[in-house]
């Protein structure tokens, strides 16, 4: 294989590992209790309308 092919192997496998890391890192957060507040209201609200509307149908 080319050393370009060896390269872009290279190059895919260390993003792979980048985001999955990345991905464990920002796993660990934490939500403010305010915006998480807001959020679970935000969901119930969505909710109550999913539900007229499939009343509607």
């Amino acid at each position: 294989m080319p050393l370009i092919g060896w390269l872009f192997l290279f190059a895919a496998f260390a993003l792979v590992v980048g985001s999955l890391l990345f991905l464990r890192d920002s796993a660990n957060m934490k939500i403010p209790k305010e915006k998480l507040e807001k959020i679970r209201e935000r969901k119930a609200e969505q909710e109550k309308a999913d539900e007229e509307e499939r009343d509607r149908w």
